[in-house]
């Protein structure tokens, strides 16, 4: 075609006009046109305007292993609630679990123990053994964080266990009198909230373990705490003013140093913008069967899952719009709650009670 003749700068321009039906038309009039449409030049603009393809609001690619033109078709699937559930493990007791993703990699807590599982590729299913297990824990897990070189994580003993992920090397920090709800850690700082209506800021340097360098009083439990990206910390019970009383905050999420989303028991989830004001939200959803939101994760760009309260329920939301954009039930014979969720540009987590299900908009029957 005499159009891919043009400079390559003049023909990014004229195919930015397009849309992506017009773009996967387009690739199919001859090889030339397929391969050069097929780049992630072609589809960035695309993809950037849409939720759930890998790409920040600032333009950060979090998934360059994938193409962005396969990225924007399993993008649509999402929009439309396309997608096929499979449950990847059960258990015969109620627990209440927690799922980290790293890579390729799903961390998994069941009672006092984790558990980490490689991912199949392409299909998102668990390999059949687990590839590490970390325990020191005498009470159940109620919260793990993972960092480069150690996983964090707080149990109902008041214990924060730290594991190097490269060995079996750990450390307790014993400085809670009840469970620990709640830990994040940046930058070689941990922070913890607890029961006893207190949180701690803990140093993770090698020279100095297990020191609290803070404690913080707090007139309540402390259910759920964040870090910023910037490292300063914001007291997240100072922002707002108007909440009914037992909105409590389960669930904290940083976009950016300036910007977070916030979920719990006043059925609620809540943008703040810092730069703006700290007393109102700039937005807020809300959950249309009035149950309380355990946990959200964001896609840091328009995307939004929440996890709420009864029958397993997780939610989509696109920031752009106020109504829910997608509703799975993924426990509609029981009343359990989607304790943690997770995911990437293929596959969605979620784990409620007894069960841990996978969603994949990849690969649909």
């Amino acid at each position: 075609m005499f159009l891919f003749n043009l400079p390559e700068d003049v023909l990014l321009l004229v195919l930015s006009y397009l849309d992506n039906r017009s773009l996967c038309r387009l690739s199919q009039a001859c090889r030339r046109s397929y391969q050069f449409i097929s780049r992630d030049a072609v589809w960035r603009r695309i993809a950037k305007g849409i939720i759930n393809t890998g790409l920040t609001r600032q333009g950060i690619d979090l998934c360059p292993s994938i193409s962005l033109k396969d990225r924007v078709r399993v993008s649509h699937n999402w929009s439309r609630g396309v997608c096929r559930t499979e449950v990847l493990l059960k258990w015969k007791i109620n627990l209440l679990p927690w799922i980290q993703l790293d890579c390729d990699v799903l961390y998994l807590s069941q009672a006092a123990n984790i558990s980490a599982y490689h991912l199949r590729a392409r299909g998102g299913k668990l390999q059949n053994n687990r590839v590490a297990l970390f325990t020191g824990h005498q009470e159940d897990v109620c919260r793990f964080i993972l960092t480069d070189t150690h996983l964090i994580s707080a149990g109902g003993d008041g214990k924060i266990i730290v594991h190097d992920r490269g060995s079996e090397y750990s450390i307790a920090y014993n400085g809670h009198k009840q469970e620990v709800n709640c830990i994040d850690a940046k930058g070689g700082v941990i922070v913890s909230g607890s029961r006893d209506r207190t949180a701690k800021i803990w140093t993770l340097t090698s020279d100095r373990p297990g020191e609290c360098l803070h404690t913080i009083p707090t007139y309540d439990r402390v259910w759920s705490v964040a870090i910023s990206p910037s490292l300063w910390c914001h007291l997240v019970s100072c922002l707002g003013t108007e909440f009914r009383r037992g909105a409590g905050v389960l669930d904290i999420v940083y976009e950016s140093p300036f910007q977070l989303l916030t979920c719990g028991y006043d059925t609620f989830i809540r943008y703040w913008d810092l730069r703006v004001c700290t007393r109102k939200c700039v937005m807020e959803w809300e959950e249309p069967h009035d149950s309380a939101l355990y946990c959200i994760k964001t896609d840091k760009n328009h995307m939004i899952a929440s996890g709420s309260s009864y029958y397993g329920v997780v939610r989509l939301w696109d920031k752009r719009q106020t109504r829910c954009l997608q509703m799975f039930q993924l426990a509609p014979t029981t009343s359990s709650p989607i304790y943690s969720l997770c995911f990437n540009t293929t596959h969605l987590y979620a784990a409620v009670a007894s069960v841990l299900y996978s969603l994949n908009f990849r690969t649909v029957m």
